[in-house]
């Protein structure tokens, strides 16, 4: 069963190689796809394009205020001086982007916990040389204390803080279609006029993993199914467990497990078809949180969360930090910072504040600000 795209014909260099391989071997899943249009060595997005910041198709939160990075310093302190204050902390970040909220965290670490600041050292898990650059420009004042690593496993051990802002969401996922015969993987063919399409393909999914009963399921509804995330947050948490620390993952998703197609493009700031530019908008789909719950409650480490950004963001203290930073600037000034707060913590229907989710999962066990009261 082949449905139609309704997306423009995709004409670009990744989608002709697609369509070559789909030609000599058949169908592709999504996961495959997604990583395609990630990491091809040839053609991928973040292998050929600049994402992030105003010139790129999409700004991250670190990019509109550092009022963002500096509530996530304040987390690490936080959660640092609940940890016992060890000395030889690694502060990692992975997915760094730009390096704008690491240089945010470190700015604020240094002025409250100098002593934190002065012994520990900085891991960039980062797989863009392209990207390192950019990081080794933006936090040159930080240079000395700084590493990178092509992967998390790299990272000496130790005592970690570790941040995840929207790395989860460019992680790919398994989508499964509702047919007459149950729910089968989409796969990613190529209809009558030779056009990437979506299909369904043989495999079938376990209806132990659907929310909910299969039969009252409409036909078409999509379920995803994310098993390379699953396994990221288990190797997150099994550091955890070994070294100690917590880590803190920020992403657009849902804290409950729920149906729905949520692959989505992003190209110059809009959304896109997914199957219509593949190499040139970025890929990604919404985080489900109760699943990576699971997996760190299975890994026997403490989760902490969820809690909405916006909540998470104003119960650190953003807007009083807003109001320090705004105090005795001319009106235009406080004005922007208010609409940057606005855009990072408001609620309400498409706001980051309410869209992206947090939680914290910590070894040994730890009651975290602002998810809980502390003893």
């Amino acid at each position: 069963m082949t449905t139609s795209s309704n997306a423009p014909s995709s004409t670009t260099p990744l989608a002709e190689k697609i369509k070559a391989i789909i030609r000599a071997s058949g169908p592709i899943s999504v996961t495959d796809y997604f990583a395609l249009c990630l990491a091809d060595p040839e053609y991928g997005y973040y292998k050929t394009r600049e994402p992030f910041g105003r010139h790129g198709d999409f700004i991250t939160a670190p990019e509109i205020s550092q009022l963002f990075g500096e509530m996530i310093g304040v987390f690490m302190v936080h959660a640092w001086q609940r940890h016992r204050m060890p000395e030889g902390v690694r502060l990692v970040e992975i997915g760094p982007g730009r390096g704008t909220m690491m240089a945010d965290m470190l700015r604020v670490m240094k002025r409250i916990a100098p002593q934190l600041f002065d012994s520990m050292n900085v891991h960039l898990v980062e797989t863009s040389e392209r990207l390192r650059g950019v990081q080794r420009v933006t936090l040159e004042a930080y240079s000395t204390k700084i590493s990178w690593h092509d992967s998390f496993d790299e990272v000496p051990d130790g005592f970690v803080l570790i941040a995840a802002n929207e790395l989860f969401d460019a992680i790919p996922i398994r989508q499964f279609i509702k047919t007459p015969t149950g729910f089968r993987e989409r796969l990613i063919g190529l209809d009558a006029e030779d056009q990437l399409a979506f299909a369904a393909g043989v495999a079938t999914l376990d209806p132990e993993l659907l929310p909910s009963p299969q039969a009252s399921i409409p036909q078409g509804t999509i379920f995803e199914l994310a098993p390379a995330r699953q396994a990221v947050m288990q190797t997150l948490c099994e550091r955890l467990k070994r070294s100690n620390g917590t880590a803190l993952i920020i992403d657009y998703g849902s804290l409950v497990t729920g149906f729905g197609d949520t692959l989505q493009a992003v190209r110059n700031h809009d959304f896109d078809p997914p199957l219509a530019n593949p190499g040139e908008a970025d890929l990604t789909s919404h985080v489900d949180f109760e699943d990576l719950a699971k997996v760190a409650v299975a890994t026997g480490v403490h989760l902490n969360g969820g809690k909405h950004q916006g909540d998470f963001l104003y119960g650190l203290g953003l807007a009083e930090r807003a109001k320090a930073l705004a105090k005795d600037k001319d009106p235009a000034e406080q004005r922007l910072i208010a609409a940057a707060v606005d855009r990072l913590a408001g609620a309400g229907a498409g706001k980051m504040g309410e869209l992206f989710k947090v939680i914290a999962v910590s070894s040994p066990a730890l009651n975290l600000m602002p998810f809980r009261a502390v003893d």
